[in-house]
């Protein structure tokens, strides 16, 4: 089989390195009975280590040509160890593969750059499901998922992921590490979702779009980026300073916020 040329549309970088592969593994710590999903196996590097440790392995792969070199390289039969999705990860339904537990898939794969933050968003509305994810992203997305207030990373991807879960970084990957290696530095983020008893938000769609709104205007007041979810009558009742911005508030105050709309939308 010819070399696979790596498809810009796809955002594939190989990952070739054998001591990052071997550092994410040991990180993730797989154990045989354990349900692992894999997102872009690529062509099988973090998936050849994976399998020897596991009873069953899932892989969402979008490229066909890729699809094809997995089923050659390993044993997808009926029954066999490796099972391969073909298909958008954007868009796949990870449910089907939890079967109804709670907390059961471990998610883990190399994401590629150009979808990291809507399918991170995609994967937030499965964490029931999920135990943990161990991802390779663009090291500045994952300074912004883990960012804290008031500081220049901090935005819209921060409060909506630490809302939903423990965000934390793991190592630094140089460019060498894949082929063709990319323009940026990458890290290996370990992402956990937070105990039910902890998500307090009455409505989620309600929190998403008060976030939303604050940030998209990052540099104006919440007086003015959330003039339509709060009159200026509304400020002081909810001691939040209206002329705050969207950076300075904590995921808790959002949430605040989210709820305080909540109620009203009820009493109404």
């Amino acid at each position: 089989m010819q070399k696979h040329i790596a498809r810009k549309r796809f955002g594939q970088h190989f990952l070739i390195d054998p001591q990052v592969i071997g550092d994410i593994v040991r990180a993730i710590a797989p154990r045989r009975e354990e349900r692992l999903v894999e997102i872009g196996p690529g062509l099988g590097a973090l998936t050849e280590l994976l399998l020897p440790r596991l009873n069953h392995l899932h892989v969402i792969e979008i490229d066909r040509d890729i699809v094809a070199r997995l089923q050659q390289r390993f044993d997808t039969a009926p029954g066999g160890p490796l099972t391969i999705h073909a298909g958008d990860a954007l868009t796949f339904d990870f449910s089907v593969l939890a079967r109804g537990e709670a907390g059961v898939l471990r998610i883990v794969g190399n994401l590629p750059y150009n979808i990291s933050t809507p399918l991170l968003f995609h994967l937030a509305t499965y964490a029931e499901s999920i135990r943990d994810m161990h991802f390779m992203l663009q090291k500045e997305v994952v300074a912004r998922m883990a960012a804290a207030p008031d500081t220049p990373d901090y935005g819209r991807l921060s409060v909506m992921l630490q809302y939903r879960f423990f965000v934390d970084p793991l190592f630094d990957v140089p460019p060498g590490a894949f082929a063709p290696a990319p323009k940026v530095d990458s890290t290996v983020v370990r992402l956990i979702p937070r105990p039910t008893a902890e998500l307090t938000a009455r409505n989620a769609e309600t929190l998403a779009e008060v976030v939303a709104a604050a940030f998209s205007q990052r540099r104006k007041m919440l007086r003015n980026t959330l003039s339509a979810y709060f009159p200026e009558t509304d400020w002081a009742r909810l001691a939040i300073a209206p002329t705050a911005r969207a950076e300075m508030l904590t995921v808790e105050e959002y949430v605040y916020l989210a709820n305080a709309l909540a109620g009203e939308m009820r009493a109404t």
